[in-house]
Order: C-alpha cells, then sequence, then structure tokens
C-alpha cells in the first residue's frame, strides 16, 4: 500500500472527487460534507449538471465534485461520459467513492476500473443499516486489506460516519488489486500503452478503453495524439479483436466480473435478515406479476383521493372561493379602485384578465394546493422505494414502444413537472430513447398541477369519464411510441436497475423535497401565469381574442365539439399546461362545458404541446430541430384524437 502525493494545481483548490452508481446517496454525501451551498452548472460542452461545493478540512479549503452516477466507466450514456472525463482531464487529491453497501459485487465493478486508473482512492461503503437489514455484513478490515485502500460504513440518513469519512481524506491510496486479463490482451495493453500520452489516469485503464473500443475517447485522443498514433491504436484494437470470437469488451468485463465476486465472496457474509418482514412481503408483491397490479390501482386511487378530491376539491374550494373569492379578490378591487383612478391600469390589476383577479387567483387559489398536495404524494413514493419497483412492472408495456422500464421513471417525474422530467431522460443509455422519451413526455404526461385540476374536473362527474380519458390518453401514448420506435433509429438498450428496499418514508425528508418543489415551482409559475395572463388581456383589448377564437372555431366548435372560448384555454396551455387546465376548470365551474365536453376538452389538452418552459427545455437537450418536429406533429395530433373522442363518443351516445 502507498499513498498518494497530489501536486496542487497552481491558483485552483484541490478537489475531492465523489463517484458512484446510481441511488448510492452520493448527493447525500456530498451535502454533508460541503454544507447546505453548492453551485450546479453544465459540464462543458454537454448539458450533464455537475455539482460543486467547498468543504474545510484541518483549515484546508478543498473544492468536491459531485459527479453524475455511473455504472461503468467505459460510457454508455452521457453521463458516463462526463463523469469518465472529469477523472481523465482533473486531479483530485482524493476520489471518494459512494457505494451501496446491499451490492458489493457492483460495487467493486466501479473500484476494480478506479484502481485501474490509478486515482487516490477511498471506499464509502453507504446504507449500512439497510445492508443489515438484509442480513449482509461486510467485513471491512479485510475487504482494506485486499484492495489497500480505507474502507467508511457510512449511514448518510442518519449522518453516521461522516466525520470518519472526512479523516480518510487525508490517507487516500491507489488500490492495489490486479486484474489478469488474457494474455494476448495483456500483451496489447502494453503495446497500446507505449503510444499514449502522459494522462491524469493511468495508460494502462486508457488502453482498456481503446481495446474496448469507447467512441467517447475519440476526442481526447485526437486533442493528445498524433494522426498516425491514432491510427496505430485503431489497427492494434481490430488485430486484437480479430483474434477472439466474443467483443473484447465483454472479456474485459467477464474478468473484472470474477474478481469482483471473488473478493465479494472472501469478505461479505449473509444470514437471516433481522424483521422487515412486512416490508418485504410489501416488496415482493409490488413487483409481482399478477398481485403488483392491483397493488398499484391501489397506490393509483389513493393519490386519486388525496390529489384529486382533497387537494382539488376540498383545499381549492378553501382557497379559490372562501380565501380569493370571499376576502381578497374584492379587497384588492377595493384597494385598486380607490388607489388607481385609471380605468384601464383597474382593469389589469383586477378585470376580467386581471392579474390578481385572475393570474394569482389560477396560480395560487387553484393550482398550489393541488400542486403540493402531488408533491407530497410524490414525495413519499420515492422515500418509500415503490418507482424502481413501478419501472419492472412497467417494462413490457413500455418494450412496446421500443423503450425498457427505466424510461418509466422520467415518466413518473412528468407528472411532477414534464420540464424538469425533460432533463432527466439523460439517465437513458441511447439517445434514441431519449427522444422517445421526450416526445411521450411532451404529448402524454400531464404534469402534477394539470393532472390535480383534470382530476378535480373528472372526479364530481362520474367514475366511467376518468377512465375513459385515462384509457384514451393511454392508448395515444402506447400507439405514438410504437410509431416512434419504428421511425426513430437506433438500438433498445438493456435493462438493469438496482432495487431499493420498501422503506417506511421518513416525514423530514418528505416536507424537505415538497417544500424545495412547491418554492420551485412557484418561482417558475408566477411569472408565466402573470405573462399568460398579459397576453390574454392584449388580445382582448386589441379585439384579437375574438379573431381567434372565429379563426379556431371550425376546430374547436366543429371539430371538437367545445364552446368557442375554450380556444383561451388553449392559447394558455402553452404558456402553461395548467394553466390552461384551469382555464378549463373555470368554464366548467361555470357550467359552460358538459359532462362530455369536459371529457374530451381535457383529453385534448392533456395531448396538447408541451408547455412554453417544456418546450425550451426540450429545445436544450435535443436542439432546435427535434423541437420544433415534436411540436408540429403534437399540435395537430392532439386535436385529432379529440376530435376523433368526441365523434365516437357522441356517435355511441355516452352518457356520464
Amino acid at each position: 500500500m502507498h499513498e498518494h502525493k497530489v501536486k496542487k494545481i497552481k491558483g485552483q483548490h484541490e478537489r475531492v472527487i465523489l463517484v458512484g452508481n446510481p441511488n448510492v446517496g452520493k448527493s447525500a454525501i456530498f451535502g454533508l460534507l460541503t454544507g447546505k451551498y453548492a453551485t450546479v452548472s453544465n459540464y462543458p460542452g454537454t448539458t450533464v449538471e455537475v455539482s460543486y461545493g467547498n468543504m474545510s478540512l484541518d483549515g484546508k479549503r478543498l473544492l468536491v465534485v459531485d459527479t453524475p452516477g455511473v455504472n461503468n466507466l467505459i460510457p454508455m450514456s452521457e453521463d458516463e461520459k462526463v463523469t469518465r472525463d472529469i477523472l481523465l482531464i482533473e486531479r483530485p487529491v482524493a476520489v471518494i467513492q459512494v457505494s451501496d453497501a446491499k451490492n458489493l459485487k457492483r460495487t467493486l465493478m466501479l473500484t476494480l476500473q478506479l484502481g485501474e486508473m490509478g486515482v487516490p482512492l477511498v471506499l464509502n461503503l453507504n446504507m449500512e443499516d439497510e445492508a443489515r437489514d438484509r442480513g449482509l455484513t461486510i467485513d471491512t478490515r479485510k475487504l482494506e486489506e485486499i484492495l489497500g485502500i480505507k474502507t467508511i460504513l457510512t449511514i448518510a440518513t442518519q449522518k453516521k460516519g461522516i466525520n470518519h469519512l472526512r479523516e480518510s481524506i487525508h490517507v487516500p491510496k491507489i488500490p492495489v488489486t490486479k486484474i489478469d486479463y488474457d494474455p494476448v490482451i495483456e500483451d496489447q495493453i502494453e503495446k497500446i500503452s507505449a503510444l499514449l500520452p502522459e494522462a491524469n489516469i493511468s495508460r494502462h485503464s486508457i488502453a482498456l478503453m481503446v481495446l474496448s473500443g469507447d467512441e467517447s475517447l475519440k476526442e481526447w485522443l485526437n486533442a493528445h495524439m498524433k494522426e498516425e498514433d491514432i491510427e496505430r491504436l485503431e489497427q492494434i484494437k481490430d488485430e486484437t479483436q480479430a483474434r477472439f470470437p466474443a467483443p473484447i469488451s465483454y472479456l474485459i468485463n467477464q474478468a473484472r466480473i470474477r474478481v469482483a465476486e471473488n473478493i465479494a465472496n472472501m469478505v461479505l457474509k449473509k444470514s437471516l435478515p433481522k424483521g422487515g418482514n412486512i416490508s418485504a412481503l410489501i416488496g415482493r408483491i409490488s413487483m409481482h406479476p399478477v398481485w403488483g397490479i392491483p397493488f398499484l390501482l391501489l397506490v393509483l386511487y389513493g393519490i386519486y383521493q388525496f390529489v384529486g378530491i382533497f387537494g382539488a376539491g376540498t383545499l381549492v374550494d378553501l382557497l379559490e372561493e372562501t380565501v380569493f373569492g370571499k376576502y381578497l379578490n374584492p379587497w384588492a378591487v377595493k384597494i385598486v379602485k380607490t388607489l388607481i383612478p385609471v380605468p384601464i391600469l383597474q382593469e389589469l390589476l383586477v378585470g376580467e384578465y386581471g392579474i390578481f383577479t385572475m393570474a394569482l387567483t389560477y396560480a395560487i387559489g387553484i393550482i398550489l394546493p393541488i400542486t403540493t398536495t402531488f408533491f407530497i404524494a410524490f414525495a413519499i413514493l420515492e422515500d418509500s422505494g415503490y418507482l424502481p419497483r413501478l419501472a419492472i412492472m412497467a417494462n413490457r408495456i413500455f418494450n412496446v414502444m421500443g423503450l425498457n422500464g427505466k424510461a418509466v421513471l422520467p415518466m413518473v417525474l412528468g407528472l411532477g413537472c414534464d420540464t424538469m422530467a425533460t432533463m432527466t431522460t439523460r439517465i437513458l443509455e441511447t439517445r434514441r430513447e431519449r427522444i422517445i422519451t421526450t416526445f411521450l413526455l411532451a404529448l402524454a404526461i400531464p404534469c402534477s398541477a394539470q393532472l390535480g385540476v383534470i382530476l378535480g374536473m373528472l372526479a364530481p362527474i362520474s367514475g366511467k369519464a376518468t377512465v375513459i380519458w385515462a384509457g384514451s390518453v393511454f392508448a395515444t401514448m402506447l400507439f405514438a411510441g410504437f410509431l416512434a420506435s419504428k421511425v426513430v433509429p437506433g438500438e433498445k438498450a438493456d435493462f438493469f436497475l438496482e432495487i431499493p428496499p420498501i422503506r417506511l418514508p421518513q416525514a423530514m425528508n418528505v416536507i424537505v423535497k415538497t417544500v424545495g418543489r412547491v418554492e420551485w415551482y412557484l418561482k417558475e409559475a408566477v411569472p408565466l401565469f402573470i405573462l399568460g395572463t398579459l397576453v390574454l388581456f392584449v388580445l382582448n383589448k386589441l379585439d384579437l381574442l375574438i379573431y381567434l377564437e372565429r379563426i379556431a372555431s371550425p376546430v374547436v366548435v366543429e371539430f371538437l365539439g367545445l364552446p368557442a372560448k375554450t380556444t383561451e384555454a388553449f392559447i394558455l396551455g402553452f404558456l402553461r399546461r395548467d394553466y390552461g387546465a384551469a382555464g378549463l376548470l373555470a368554464l366548467s365551474r361555470g357550467g359552460m362545458l358538459s359532462p362530455l365536453q369536459v371529457v374530451v376538452s381535457l383529453v385534448t389538452i392533456t395531448l396538447f404541446v408541451p408547455c412554453l418552459a417544456n418546450f425550451l427545455m426540450i429545445i436544450k437537450e435535443q436542439g432546435m430541430k427535434v423541437a420544433l418536429l415534436m411540436a408540429g406533429i403534437i399540435f395537430p395530433f392532439a386535436f385529432l384524437v379529440g376530435g376523433v373522442l368526441n365523434f365516437v363518443l357522441r356517435t355511441l351516445e355516452i352518457q356520464f
């Protein structure tokens, strides 16, 4: 064992880089090391976000870098490429590998790669309590002897072991474990290493990337090597591959798996799990191919009752009708008319399209209680460990759309906010999957506030109305996804997902997540609600609103069978989907929509073009061309589905 000594980079703080698999509590460890404040920014030349924070260690200031979660350092996704590039380009004083103590074999696969890179490493086995509850005990002393590095057990949620982890940054060591590859591969590694330039990671590890066919490495090679040397690397790689029937990347991976399994078998002891019988039973039921379906329906029914009935019903009535209707709006009208004698300003503030009477009433009186209840429900689902199980349940259905179950995670996040969910499509391995998922998010997934308004409108009508709405949207998503899978080029990635244990959600976690999301929502929503109201006010004053209603009349009135005034809701729907849904709710409460019209209008606005914020995020993630193409497909498609539904319901004389 030898300690790693690092030269301080002039003009920069020494760096501590956090690396780990997805969902191992890395962000929680980052927060405990750095405190509350962190900087989040895109890694240069990418759309992947990386967090930076400062920590003080014995009077010395260190910069902590929280990298994206990875399963492999031979990148299969943009997230993995960013993490690999940070290790390749930065020169850290220490790398902390944050890992899940329950999954030692997967942890060691990454540890071995970091060891081959020659980086100064500390192994952090997090979630030690969950491993213990499963009857798993790790002999950390023996593991330290085998790997030659410091190994620290932590429970981030309880802040246990954090001080030991901080102290371990003083003594990072380069792992001593050696992987024996096929002699032919070993020879070729030496040949490639001789051609490679000096780097912040070992030439040995870069040679393995080259032999594995790592296309993402070409950019770095082109910047640091002569063209003839790069051609020689390609030649060696091709000659080596010609000597094996299986891909070299597979052979390298198999060698690492064997070593990881051997180490895990030496240090891991298994016994009967302590308690947790009820949670284990729930965990099994929630993923069962038969019993998992009624469990899912029970979860959805609970969300429907909490968000649709309590949030969109009880709380909205309290805020909109009582707080705003009886107190705030009359008070605002009185104040404005007393202090501001100019009629047009009075109308702008408290008129039909007034900032107080419309924008703030919609944003706070209608949307806020719905959003808050949904965020609470969503935080409970997150904290309980149910969402990955939902991905397992959805895998077969998602295969129809050329996706795998992992795509259900952005989809479920889309029920919170499609804008955030579009950003999280980065967890998907291929560009094809990211494009299809982004398209389906924009087309068929209602955000939390819109979903809450929809449930609030459907609840008083009938269960049949809810089933027809949900069935129409779901069938449209399947059909559109199936078509997209045939058109968008590329291959479907394999499905691997870590399943956490079912846990009892912690109240403080739920509160913190909910408060943070509500704060974010209000910062984004209120300005756009005010902007939308100003647009309507100007259109109304210039008589353009009536003109737009006339233009849209053949489609909205004749084809969809809706009142011309619903055009306003569709205009607002582009600014914010929930604002458009809130407009439909106002029409419904005013008796201007029949039950059949409610169902048709809700299906149409659910499938309507993505809101402005989501559209801008699609441009950021996929480019202007893809974003415009998606909007160009979704807009007519939504009206087509709404018109067909209107025709079918009227032809069959469906009653609600």
